[in-house]
């Protein structure tokens, strides 16, 4: 088993390094996978080949490799913020059919475009709404960490408290002091402590159809927390490789180092 031939671009030093796993022969994989409300595009084709030939490669090079893909099936807002529906339950009320239902519809459609992309499926393939109980046990920890904070039944991580230790926007190369200059105040959102702070458990509004009781009240996860729980579940707290689509840099990927 040899990596000494392959190099990785590594965003966060922003070059190419050499591979070498943490913990050989074992290789923990995670790739952010589709919010599955609509059809797939050559956006979710391209890191599905990508990391496929990844997967592909140190399997032939002779490593145990665990690839987990994800499936976010809840609390993918529109517009990638704290506001609005949820683009799942979105399309299920446009469509007068069950969330649930929009979910799977969509979820076949993209393996039968990954299958026509000829592309291994994932060793695991975690759905946001099966792990919401690790979802949750995060943020309590979170909390208990003094990084978050409840208000009105919704759970909010505290951006400048964790900045004090650790760089926010290490990721994306953005400068905190030019996010709170830039970031507007999203309407309803008068409970952050600032505009940056961002949702981990949001309160379930009277119409909002998904939800699950918590310590907080009736609610469902924020987008970031979920590939938090799904990947430390299932590669631990520090693994190998984390990718995904550019787009998802900021604030996705971003909000799930803090």
């Amino acid at each position: 088993m040899s990596t000494s031939k392959l190099q990785l671009y590594n965003t966060l030093s922003r070059q190419k390094e050499n591979f070498t796993p943490i913990n050989p022969p074992f290789v923990g994989l995670y790739v952010c996978g589709p919010t599955v409300y609509g059809d797939g595009h050559l956006g979710h084709a391209r890191p599905a080949i990508t990391f496929d030939l990844l997967y592909r490669y140190l399997k032939y090079s002779g490593f145990k490799v665990r690839y987990v893909r994800n499936i976010t099936d809840v609390g993918h807002l529109e517009n990638d913020a704290d506001e609005g529906e949820d683009k799942i339950a979105k399309k299920a009320r446009l469509e007068q059919l069950e969330p649930m239902e929009v979910a799977q519809y969509y979820t076949d459609r993209y393996h039968l475009n990954m299958q026509q992309l000829n592309t291994l499926t994932p060793s695991i393939e975690p759905r946001a709404t099966g792990h919401i109980m690790e979802q949750i046990a995060m943020i309590e920890n979170i909390i208990a960490n003094g990084f978050a904070y409840e208000v009105n039944g919704s759970v909010y991580f505290d951006v400048l408290k964790y900045n004090e230790n650790k760089p926010y926007g290490i990721l994306s190369g953005r400068i905190i002091e030019d996010l709170l200059a830039n970031t507007r105040d999203l309407d309803g959102q008068e409970e952050k402590r600032n505009s940056l702070d961002f949702a981990l458990w949001k309160k379930a509004q009277p119409v909002h159809i998904m939800r699950w009781l918590s310590p907080w009240g009736e609610g469902f996860p924020g987008w970031h927390i979920e590939c938090s729980a799904m990947s430390s579940k299932y590669l631990g707290d520090t693994f190998d490789i984390h990718g995904g689509g550019m787009d998802l840099m900021f604030p996705h990927h971003e909000c799930e180092i803090a």
